[in-house]
């Protein structure tokens, strides 16, 4: 225990012996190390209490918690001296200190030490008399004061008199409204002469709060005592009424219910004898139906009319009756055998994907491949398709496109958040307001079993303590198992093997690699300048203006400043950025056309400034790497390609590698084995060797707080630590990407596509790459080719000959052509 409470009811006489379970000892037996005490005249030992308020002629016993309060009462024990009991103004507080007491407390003469089995600290104490604390004495192991005992006067006449049979009155009304309450405390109430003692005894034994006794305490005439004891006793008997009240209405309520039960039972056999009682049976019989024609299989049939015949001998006032009817309309409204019909015309669906989507030739080629199976065999187990790409490029559209093509109904179920199994399985109907799981919600929404669902943000599914939805998502998305999937809710297997499921998802690898198993993958990367351009056009532009409210008529945006908007507004992979500006542009318009300025208005390149502001992007590749020692990196992200700067310093030191700019554990190897790869060819290099243990490199990625990590950049590194300790610039227009061993080759990487893209965006002109990376040459779009000179590069020498500009005097000295070591494309 942390603190001085009282463990069991009082009484106004000492205890003749302790609990049974308790070790006693008498004062003496107290520790005698304890020393003796000197205290000065007037002094008083303390004990503060969370909530016990102890009352003159009261015995209680108070459990002794802190070490500071055991100290003191065995030091009063020891020495026969009484102590002060006192309450806390805040019982939170462990260790109270002189401002944390209240000033008036009870003189407590110790009757017994007690020391529990368990170690705990006891005392019995009576209360004697009030006492106002004067001034706490410092230098003790425990709390001590200088006190004024306070006497109590007694005073009779006649209003004391009034009082005492008043009060009197009250404690016996509210004893008998307190269950359980020991015959003897009315017998004590009625033998009582004493007005002090009447009133310090009733405040003892009333559900009172404690700061409500503390200021019974603090009052030290007996008439305005008992005034302010009347006062709380009447509150705790209008409390103690409308409790009483509100238990007996329950009561009465619960034997309602019950005899409204028997009642009902009653006359529901009295009209089956009759044969009345068509409301309820009308309702049975129209459920009966509903359920044969509702086309479910053999297992769904059986518990549904299962179910029913439990509705049927169960009274509506009953909680289960409602919980029984809602799963019978579940059962009765999922389309057990109702099927969109499916209309496939391959050049219609052709036309469909072409109209909602420019360019994406090779999705739209295995999409149009996916349905010629569908068509060719309907009851074959196609596989289910995942769109990865990063945000804008049109995943969720053309899911909405297939669905448009095959006639079929879209349902989206995003996943993004969700971390809890049952949102996929749903919850057992033991559950109050359990549901279906979200893929049975979607088919009952859609209703019909063939619907094209698609499964939005896959790789942002989360993993909580309620279990793994990811986990749940295998039997869906298994054609082998999904034509049994079972529901909690449901607890019968529903057929999922005629719905067409599509996937999406901004990053592969977070995806669990069960899960992405069971789909096949198909990528889409960002676009191009071109074809934002087109998209902007056909789609983006119209789209806005019939948001706006505007015609065509009253607005337009010239191609010039389509193409400005994407170069210095918006670089990204998708087109989500380019719609928001042409949006803001087109508000503008809608601004100036609503307050009367003008009819129609061409926004052109020059009027951009004014509406979005400064340019937000620009090329600075040429300011990076204008001094040796920069170089310019390809990385991938969720969101697309982009360009990487790695610069490298040399300061004083003594041959330490300094990382900064948020690097992760892969990176920072790859810049460990640049440097260890410069350091091995340092005199190939024309590197004097011995400087490297003079000075520290130190190789900082810029946007520090950006995280970045990934193998991918280890040619950059390398490339810039070269430059910087050869004195030699990297071409301003050349970046590149891939991975190096120690050996020096370049490593192949992945995301050639985005990277391209992103130096494309970028401007760059050259970009060089890992030779063994020249099959993913024909994922990248043919306006990308003609946009930038390729440079396959198989080992470090060849990186170092493409990327880096020759010193003055090797210029002269260089033969004219390109290098042997690069080949381009």
């Amino acid at each position: 225990m942390n603190d001085i409470e009282q463990t069991t009811p009082q009484s106004t006489e000492a205890p003749q012996s302790p609990p049974r379970t308790e070790q006693t000892a008498a004062p003496a037996a107290v520790d005698e190390a304890t020393p003796r005490l000197d205290l000065p005249e007037g002094a008083l030992i303390l004990l503060p209490t969370r909530n016990a308020v102890l009352f003159p002629g009261i015995v209680v016993p108070l459990a002794l918690g802190r070490p500071q309060s055991i100290a003191g009462a065995q030091a009063a024990a020891q020495n026969d001296r009484p102590v002060g009991v006192l309450l806390q103004k805040d019982a939170s507080v462990e260790s109270p200190g002189p401002e944390h007491l209240h000033g008036v407390g009870t003189v407590a003469e110790i009757l017994r030490y007690v020391t529990a089995p368990d170690g705990n600290h006891h005392l019995i104490a009576r209360g004697t008399r009030r006492f106002r604390v004067l001034e706490f004495l410092p230098g003790y192991p425990y709390l001590v004061a200088r006190v004024d005992e306070i006497g109590e006067a007694e005073v009779f006449s006649t209003e004391i008199a009034a009082r005492m049979h008043q009060l009197k009155e009250r404690a016996r009304e509210a004893i008998s409204l307190l269950p359980n309450v020991p015959p003897e405390i009315a017998g004590a109430v009625e033998q009582m002469q004493s007005p002090a003692a009447l009133a310090d005894f009733i405040a003892n034994v009333s559900d009172l709060t404690p700061p409500e006794k503390q200021d019974l305490l603090e009052t030290f005439e007996v008439g305005e005592r008992l005034d302010k004891l009347l006062r709380y006793l009447a509150q705790q008997i209008e409390v103690l009424k409308l409790s009483k009240q509100i238990g007996e209405q329950t009561q009465e309520s619960l034997s309602g219910r019950q005899r409204e039960h028997i009642l009902r039972e009653q006359l529901r056999q009295i009209q089956k004898e009759l044969g009345e009682g068509e409301d309820g049976q009308a309702e049975i019989v129209e459920l009966r139906e509903t359920i044969e024609k509702a086309g479910m299989p053999e297992e769904a049939e059986k518990q549904a009319r299962k179910e029913l015949k439990r509705l049927e001998r169960m009274p509506e006032a009953s909680a289960e009756h409602g919980m029984i009817r809602t799963y019978l309309d579940w059962l009765i409204e999922l389309p057990w055998s109702k099927l969109s019909e499916e209309r496939i015309d391959i050049a219609e669906a052709r036309r469909i994907l072409d109209e909602d989507h420019y360019g994406l030739p090779k999705v739209k080629q295995r999409i149009l491949e996916y349905l010629a199976v569908r068509k060719l065999n309907p009851e074959g187990k196609s596989p289910i398709l995942c769109f990865v790409g990063p945000p804008g490029v049109g995943k969720t559209s053309l899911g909405q496109s297939i669905a448009r093509a095959t006639g079929r109904k879209f349902v989206r179920l995003s996943l993004g958040g969700v971390h809890d199994e049952a949102e996929i399985r749903g919850h057992r109907r033991t559950y109050i307001g359990a549901l279906p799981g979200n893929v049975i919600q979607s088919i009952r929404k859609a209703e019909t079993r063939n619907p094209v669902m698609m499964l939005d943000e896959m790789d942002k599914l989360g993993q909580g303590f309620h279990g793994d939805p990811s986990a749940a998502l295998l039997e869906v998305l298994d054609p082998e198992q999904n034509s049994t999937f079972r529901d909690n809710y449901l607890a019968v297997p529903f057929d999922l093997s005629r719905v067409m499921f599509i996937g999406t998802a901004n990053v592969l690898d977070q995806i669990p690699s069960p899960l992405r198993d069971r789909m096949e993958v198909i990528e889409l990367p960002g676009y191009t300048e071109e074809e934002k351009v087109e998209i902007a056009k056909r789609y983006l532009v119209k789209r806005r203006l019939e948001a706006t409210g505007l015609t065509p008529e009253q607005a337009e945006v010239s191609d010039d400043a389509i193409r400005a908007i994407i170069r210095d507004y918006t670089r990204e992979a998708g087109v989500r950025n380019l719609e928001r500006e042409l949006g803001a542009i087109l508000h503008r318009v809608a601004m100036n056309i609503a307050e009367g300025k003008a009819e129609r208005l061409t926004i052109e390149e020059k009027d951009l400034h004014a509406i979005l502001g400064a340019r937000r992007f620009e090329s600075e590749v040429a300011m990076r790497t204008s001094v040796p020692g920069v170089a310019t990196g390809l990385a991938w992200t969720p969101t697309g390609g982009d360009i990487l700067f790695v610069e490298a310093a040399r300061v004083p030191g003594n041959g330490k590698l300094i990382l900064t700019g948020q690097l992760g554990d892969v990176m920072k190897e790859s810049a460990q084995a640049a440097l260890s790869l410069v350091k091995a060819r340092a005199s190939t290099l024309g590197i004097d060797p011995a400087s490297f243990e003079k000075s520290d490199i130190h190789v900082h990625v810029p946007a520090g707080a950006i995280p970045k990590d990934g193998p991918s950049a280890g040619i950059a590194m390398f490339i810039a630590l070269t430059s910087l300790l050869t004195g030699r610039t990297v071409k301003s227009d050349t970046a590149m990407t891939g991975e190096i061993s120690l050996r020096g080759l370049v490593l192949p990487i992945g995301g050639v596509k985005n990277k391209v893209l992103a130096a494309v965006r970028a401007g760059i002109t050259t970009v060089m790459l890992p030779e063994r990376n020249q099959k993913d040459y024909e994922d990248v779009p043919e306006a990308a080719r003609e946009a930038v000179r390729f440079v396959w590069v198989s080992t470090v020498d060849d990186a170092i000959q493409a990327a880096l500009e020759p010193l003055p005097a090797e210029t002269q000295q260089r033969p004219s052509g390109p290098s042997p070591m690069a080949a381009s494309s």
